[in-house]
């Protein structure tokens, strides 16, 4: 007996979860290095920055959750290990060797900000492959990415 699952075309299905764990790469990424700021920034306004980058990093964690999830409600396998995290993820390598406060945080508006910008282009992408469901989760993704940018550049300003 064939069991019931979620009805968009097999194409569509396979399009949108290329999509999905391609953005997964990138927000377990980006939740690792926002702690890899967080755990070595030093400077003015650090307890502050330090204690900003912690909630982030939860909800880009979140985020990623209900991502991987829908990849599973959709027949597929959630793609998550560090092997393919470290392969598939579009962000620009983390440095590691700055300390300085503002240097995190340009490094890390550069990241949010391209991140943002690649699931905005995935919001149209998953709408027009029929998945309006996972276009309305890359659109709470989107929400908090910009709002989390917000946050690092009105530090830096």
């Amino acid at each position: 007996m064939k069991t019931p699952s979620v009805q968009l075309k097999s194409n569509s299905k396979a399009a949108v979860i290329d999509i999905l764990n391609a953005r997964l790469a990138d927000a377990i990424d980006l939740a690792l290095l926002t702690k890899q700021a967080h755990w070595n920034l030093k400077g003015p306004n650090f307890i502050g920055v330090h204690e900003m980058l912690d909630p982030m990093r939860a909800a880009i964690d979140d985020h990623a959750d209900i991502i991987a999830e829908r990849v599973a409600q959709l027949d597929g396998i959630a793609l998550g290990t560090s092997q393919i995290v470290a392969k598939a993820t579009k962000l620009a390598p983390y440095p590691t060797d700055i300390r300085k406060v503002s240097d995190h945080l340009a490094a890390l508006a550069e990241r949010y900000a391209a991140l943002g910008n690649q699931v905005r282009q995935d919001i149209d992408a998953t709408n027009e492959a029929g998945d309006a469901d996972a276009a309305d989760i890359l659109t709470a993704f989107s929400r908090e990415l910009d709002k989390d940018l917000w946050f690092i550049k009105s530090h830096l300003e």
